[in-house]
């Protein structure tokens, strides 16, 4: 099949490097936001992005064969539709689905008969059909005879280089057998490796099953760097030498949280779903509790870190040394530092924070804080090492008194001796231990 036209419905840290592949490719695209400021993000350079997709956008903006429009009407023109709209968490860890059922309706709305629609963004299984499928059938439209509708979750890693889209193997369950085969063909415009599966369910449980082993291997990566504690042990330097066997194990870090809209949020579809069922899943349940609980751990560190200095928290200077999920991105999503923020707040402490990629932090509650644009000199009392940039020095924050390494690697500062090191960084939690 030849598609000459591609739209995109939600042109976010997914919708819009989607986009951008597709116009390398050749294909005419159409990319679609009801984000008045989003779409001015784009269209000033402003939006996170790799380097080589930042280059393919200014290429773009030039070119009549790159649109950007609010108006959603125009998937009509478009020979397929991908669908790639947020899908949150409510403050009770409840599915917000309104972005996707406005998204699906504004497609169903305007589709016309040969369309292959993709929905790729992360949801429970069965959402395909129920937001998609079902609506179709009563326009009179059948899947697999009319139009053409299949899942394939995106495997977007934002900030990552080595894990292009492009080189990323893609799934694709379609509704029907020829529904799979022609979004294979639109997938693979985008990545030469697809793998079909049976339905679009399977596509669906596919993206819960990976995204929720995940939480649960960072979990334990978490909780074996308690343990190493325990030991006087680096749980990095253990992490290696476990990471050395050529099967069975999977290398997870441990950090400070878990951030990004996927691991802290997808698992809990899954959960929601199968409460509705009255089932359970203990082992995912336990990780998600984990998760939860890790930037409180963060911050009763900090304080025994302080405690251990000779100083309080309350009234202490603390600087959060990078707010965002990951290095290298801009997003704040689930950002274990909001939460971290407010725990050393609730201490008592009198917090700051620095990143060069955040100029500003809304706080639960609406409190704005600005990042502090020079850190050097400031008499801070500790520093938490949140994120740290690639490309950036950080070399300044080894004159703080005391540093809590939550990242567990950060760099020891040049020109200092390693037992020098270790009298002044503390490792999360502290530990004997030089970083690498």
């Amino acid at each position: 099949m030849d598609v000459e036209s591609v739209a995109i419905l939600g042109m976010g840290y997914v919708g819009l490097p989607t986009a951008l592949g597709l116009y390398a490719n050749g294909v005419r695209t159409i990319g679609i936001d009801i984000s008045a400021r989003r779409l001015a993000a784009i269209r000033d350079g402003s939006a996170d992005l790799l380097d080589d997709d930042r280059l393919r956008l200014i290429e773009a903006l030039g070119d009549k064969n790159f649109l950007l429009t609010a108006d959603t009407s125009l998937v009509s023109g478009a020979g397929a539709v991908i669908v790639c709209v947020p899908t949150p968490l409510d403050r009770y860890l409840t599915p917000d689905l309104d972005p996707l059922r406005a998204a699906c309706a504004s497609v169903v709305e305007h589709v016309v008969p040969g369309q292959v629609l993709v929905l790729t963004s992360t949801s429970f299984v069965g959402t395909t059909r129920e937001l998609l499928v079902e609506p179709l059938l009563r326009r009179g439209l059948v899947p697999g005879r009319d139009v053409y509708v299949a899942f394939s979750p995106e495997r977007i890693d934002p900030g990552r280089p080595d894990h292009l889209q492009q080189r990323t193997p893609r799934v694709v369950g379609g509704v029907t057998p020829e529904c799979t085969a022609r979004a294979r063909d639109v997938l693979r415009l985008i990545t030469p490796i697809v793998h079909p599966v049976s339905s679009a369910e399977a596509s669906e449980l596919t993206k819960l099953y990976e995204n929720s082993f995940r939480a649960v291997t960072l979990a334990l990566a978490n909780e074996f760097a308690e343990i190493s504690r325990c030991f006087g042990l680096d749980p990095i330097e253990v992490t290696h030498a476990a990471g050395t066997k050529p099967y069975g194990f999977l290398v997870s870090y441990p950090g400070p949280g878990v951030g990004g809209h996927c691991i802290p949020c997808d698992p809990h579809y899954l959960l929601w779903q199968l409460r509705r069922s009255r089932r359970a899943a203990p082992i995912v349940e336990e990780a998600m509790r984990s998760i939860a609980q890790r930037p409180r751990q963060v911050a009763e560190h900090a304080v025994e870190t302080l405690s251990s200095a000779g100083r309080g928290m309350t009234g202490a200077r603390v600087l959060v040394v990078g707010v965002s999920y990951k290095p290298g991105v801009q997003d704040l999503r689930e950002s274990s530092a909001l939460e971290l923020i407010g725990e050393l707040g609730a201490r008592g402490a009198l917090v700051s924070f620095h990143d060069p990629l955040v100029p500003t932090l809304e706080l639960p509650g609406g409190r704005v804080l600005e990042s502090v644009r020079d850190p050097r000199g400031v008499d801070w009392d500790l520093a938490v090492i949140h994120t740290i940039h690639p490309g950036f020095d950080y070399q300044w924050a080894h004159e703080c008194p005391v540093v809590l390494d939550a990242t567990y690697r950060f760099a020891r500062p040049r020109h200092e001796d390693p037992g020098h090191r270790r009298r002044r960084v503390h490792r999360l939690p502290p530990d004997r231990a030089p970083a690498g």
